[in-house]
């Protein structure tokens, strides 16, 4: 038997370019070659011959060229060639001309799907067609067999047959094969860092870093993956950096956090219906603790006069009629019978981190907007407003809209839902609720306090700057500002914007617009739409920090805050008017003068927004304030100036809106978390 080699070593078992051919003088055993060829026949002389060092290296993975004689194997006839196939059908050999079937030589084991390429049993060959590295064995018989393995072929055979003393990088097993932490090229486990580190294809098969360098460098241009055969090249190599490569069965986990999260849902709902409960616990006791305290009251009334039992309900309010009123929660007509007031209906979480800030009601979509900042800061940072739906007396959604906190909200006249808002952020927008986009932005230069619209002509705007001047806008031009209205007296921030529209009233007839500051209040009397004359009203020269206007009575509500001459809040009713004019050439000035006082608490540390209104019932003027010192909602009759109601909130409240739907009359309050809206009944 004679054996060459060539390129390297055949105990490396490398995958560089080498040939090895094997010649037998004598009958062999096959079967005994592939399991071992390179030792099981040096009892029998095996020799090997070297050709020359300056011969080229085939290219590709090396193949093994086993020839035997004629007599080893049955010849075929001339022209006939037989395969042995990677399929796993059983093999089968067909010669022409010939009906007798020859058992193959060599018994190959099963597991053809491992082999990288087919084996060929090719017919004798002609000693004048022997190549060029075959001329140096002239010994050699003319007419022998061929029968050719890739490298991979014996790493396979090796590996399925599992020979003692094969090399490590071969030896196999089936259940270490599918664990997938080996390269697939060279069997050789990928590691994390170095030259054999874990690399993939675009086609997402795994290799080690050098072996599919290698084997696309020497397929060339025609490169392919090994086991998908689809196109590849060099610049397709992937590196990955994983220690395993292992589908997590993570179907439990998924399916707790979905619990999880139901659970978390089903406990936020229990806690807002829980807090809706306490609220309306908290109502019931206060208006007990109120009706206890009324009776005990009227007893000792009764005892004063010397009766000695406890009178029905109407001798009790005749009786009490002539002396000063108790009313805490209760109001009576002079008849005795039990007049409307404001119920507690539902409780609206807004903001569960706080930062509300001022309320508005549109009447299109029948719902309140409250400003807030965004809740989802990371990702909208910014503030925007909530829409509460006042027909389920819901949170529905937030709309963004300004950068910095909004200090300012309100509608006009129109229904067409646009609205008006001014923020810290230098801005004031507007947007529209249909669409939840902001459809026009003006930049004022400065930080905006306050704004509103003009209700005599809905095209122009008013934002109340920082620096107490007046802004005026026509939203038919979108660049700038069409007039500025400078302040007379102070540059305190203009922190309350009204417009009075005009009236057929001979008390007040005209229209504009009210300012106030800290330090007062101005009247910008609008003469035509590019005219304003100012009128300075006759306010306090500190503390006021808030002014209303009820247009239809033409009342304004100027709220002032504690100070040393008065250690409480206090909430002045005045009305407008303007004296006849008496000299042609000289306009009338138009003033105030005070109808009503209310007082409330001692304290006033947030500039909260009140509100004056006609009452439900058409009876009269309410006013309601918010009350610092007791976290509630004080309800006056201003006519009377007699403190219907007392609300109780969790928070200060810092604004108030009253508005209708479906013929029902509500009253809301915001604090910094949390709306709540009252009926009346």
């Amino acid at each position: 038997m004679y054996l060459a080699s060539e390129g390297s070593e055949l105990s490396q078992f490398r995958p560089s370019p080498f040939v090895v051919t094997l010649f037998f003088a004598s009958e062999v055993n096959f079967h005994e070659l592939l399991l071992n060829p390179f030792m099981c026949y040096s009892r029998q002389g095996l020799r090997v011959h070297y050709p020359s060092q300056t011969a080229a290296p085939s290219r590709g993975f090396p193949d093994f060229l086993l020839r035997a004689p004629a007599a080893s194997v049955a010849e075929p006839e001339s022209g006939s060639t037989t395969e042995v196939s990677e399929s796993d059908e059983d093999d089968e050999v067909h010669e022409e001309g010939n009906e007798e079937r020859t058992p193959a030589a060599v018994p190959i084991p099963s597991g053809g799907h491992h082999l990288s390429g087919p084996i060929q049993h090719t017919q004798p060959q002609d000693a004048g067609s022997t190549s060029e590295s075959e001329k140096p064995l002239t010994d050699v018989s003319p007419k022998q067999h061929v029968l050719t393995f890739t490298f991979s072929h014996w790493q396979m055979l090796y590996s399925d047959l599992k020979i003692p003393g094969a090399p490590a990088s071969i030896q196999l097993t089936h259940s270490e094969e599918g664990e997938g932490d080996t390269c697939t090229i060279c069997f050789e486990a990928w590691t994390t860092a170095g030259e054999h580190r874990l690399s993939a294809l675009r086609c997402g098969h795994l290799f080690g870093f050098t072996c599919i360098q290698r084997w696309l460098k020497a397929q060339g241009p025609a490169a392919k993956c090994p086991q998908c055969n689809k196109k590849a090249k060099r610049s397709d190599i992937v590196m990955l950096y994983a220690p395993k490569l292992r589908a997590l069965d993570n179907s439990e986990q998924e399916s707790l956090k979905k619990s999880l999260e139901q659970e978390q849902s089903l406990r936020r709902k229990a806690e807002l219906e829980s807090a809706e409960y306490k609220l309306k616990l908290q109502v019931v006791t206060t208006k007990y603790g109120q009706v206890q305290k009324e009776l005990q009251e009227l007893k000792a009334l009764m005892v004063q006069t010397g009766r000695n039992s406890v009178p029905s309900s109407s001798s009790s309010a005749s009786s009490s009629s002539g002396s000063t009123p108790v009313i805490l929660g209760l109001s009576q007509r002079a008849d005795g019978s039990r007049t409307a007031q404001y119920s507690f209906s539902k409780a609206v979480m807004v903001s569960q981190a706080g930062g509300c800030r001022v309320l508005s009601y549109c009447e299109t979509l029948s719902c309140l907007l409250a400003s807030q900042p965004s809740p989802h800061s990371t990702l909208v940072p910014g503030c925007g407003v909530k829409k509460v739906s006042v027909v389920n007396m819901k949170a529905s959604q937030y709309v963004p809209i300004h950068s910095k906190q909004i200090r300012g909200l309100c509608f006009n006249r129109q229904n067409d839902s646009l609205l008006l808002s001014a923020a810290l952020d230098n801005t004031i927008k507007l947007t529209s609720l249909l669409t939840n986009t902001v459809v026009q932005t003006y930049n004022a230069g400065k930080p905006v306090w306050s704004c509103c619209w003009c209700l005599d002509n809905s095209n122009y705007v008013y934002a109340g700057l920082s620096n107490g001047s007046v802004l005026v806008y026509d939203t038919r031009d979108t660049s700038t500002h069409v007039q500025e209205l400078q302040p007379l007296r102070s540059r305190c921030p203009v922190a309350s914007l009204c417009y009075v529209p005009r009236a057929a009233s001979s008390s007040f007839p005209c229209g504009g617009l009210i300012a106030g500051s800290l330090e007062g209040g101005c009247f910008w009397e609008q003469v035509n739409e590019t005219t304003y004359r100012p009128h300075v009203l006759p306010l306090e020269t500190s503390g006021c920090t808030d002014i209303q206007v009820e247009a239809e009575s033409r009342h304004c509500l100027v709220t002032y805050r504690p100070g040393r001459s008065n250690p409480s809040l206090r909430c002045v009713l005045m009305a407008l008017n303007r004296p006849p004019q008496q000299d042609s050439d000289q306009m009338p000035s138009c003033s105030c003068f005070p109808v009503q006082t209310f007082s409330a608490g001692s304290s006033c540390k947030l500039l909260t927004k009140n509100a004056v209104f006609r009452s439900p019932d058409r009876g009269g003027t309410l006013v309601c304030a918010g009350d610092e010192a007791t976290n509630s909602t004080m309800v006056w009759d201003a006519g009377s100036g007699s403190l219907l109601q007392k609300l109780p909130a969790d928070l200060p409240v810092l604004d108030i809106s009253p508005f209708s739907v479906n013929g029902e009359h509500f009253l809301a309050s915001l604090t910094e978390k949390m709306l709540k809206l009252y009926r009346w009944e």
